[in-house]
């Protein structure tokens, strides 16, 4: 039977192809994802962050509270839940990068929007994608540690008491200006290594992950680094339906810094990576477009 085979694919050049499926890379096949499939990249990659990131901090404190004595968070704890909110989004980025941009955060879609890198109806799909991506990934979490149990630990929701037992009600204006601080830097690493076109390929994932992990490491005990209203909205909202405490009034220092630090961050990126005009050759207008950004 092998001798066959052989035979008749060497008479025959074109048996092999004929005998296996279609590549998807076929040239007949228009591979430009779909708003319906945009939106449920972003679904699926906003609900696998929120689970992993802030399912690590539920985790975390299921451990810590069933010890004997309770044992103390640690910088330990700290870096073990900076590394899970890192691989989260490398994978995604690498999973669903290619599809919808792999925003997974209203505040990367807002500051897209407003640079005019997609365009505002897009903006709204992704949004509501992403905010029942964040209440999906909570679901995950409650499911693991035992519903109401899990409102009582914990789902991970962030929470900025670090800035105000330091600085009382000052902690708000604290709280809004490390969020703003950190999602500016979030952005300008984004923007430098997955949207500008000239930046090394295959790296974004792992630097973005990465450098969201150095930002938990360096003020996770301040806000909790959310940078990121879906992944704030979505465990905070869960754990109170479900019987346990949180003031949803916090929320708003989740919305406001990421989406204002997300909207800094971009514009300053095109500010400093704008080429120069040089005589005889057209103006360069900013950075180069990458499947990430669509320029409408």
């Amino acid at each position: 039977m092998l001798l066959e085979v052989i035979s008749l694919q060497l008479a025959n050049p074109t048996f092999e192809r004929r005998c296996l499926p279609l590549s998807v890379d076929n040239g007949s096949m228009d591979r430009t994802p779909t708003l319906t499939q945009k939106f449920v990249a972003e679904l699926l990659g906003t609900s696998f962050l929120t689970w992993i990131g802030a399912g690590s901090i539920t985790a975390t404190l299921f451990l810590l509270n069933g010890a004997k004595p309770p044992a103390a968070f640690t910088m330990a704890d700290l870096g073990m839940i900076a590394l899970a909110f890192a691989f989260a989004i490398a994978a995604m980025v690498y999973t669903i990068g290619h599809i919808s941009g792999c925003h997974i955060n209203p505040a990367v879609t807002f500051s897209l929007a407003v640079t005019r890198r997609i365009s505002w109806n897009e903006a709204v799909v992704y949004w509501v994608a992403q905010f029942l991506g964040g209440i999906l990934g909570a679901l995950f979490i409650a499911l693991a540690f035992g519903w109401t149990a899990a409102a009582q630990t914990g789902l991970g929701g962030t929470d900025f008491g670090g800035a105000l037992t330091l600085y009382g009600n000052g902690g708000w204006v604290v709280a809004i200006a490390m969020e703003t601080i950190g999602t500016f830097f979030l952005l300008l690493v984004i923007m430098g290594t997955a949207v500008d076109g000239r930046a090394p390929s295959g790296w974004a994932g792992l630097i973005i992950g990465l450098m969201v992990a150095g930002e938990i490491f360096a003020f996770g005990p301040i806000t909790n680094v959310a940078l990121n209203p879906a992944r704030a909205l979505g465990p905070a909202l869960l754990q109170v339906l479900l019987g346990g405490k949180y003031d949803l009034s916090h929320l708003i220092v989740y919305f406001v810094g990421p989406l204002l630090g997300g909207v800094l961050g971009t514009l300053t990126y095109d500010f400093i990576s704008r080429g120069r005009a040089i005589a005889g050759s057209p103006e360069l207008g900013g950075v180069s477009e990458t499947a990430v950004e669509q320029h409408r």
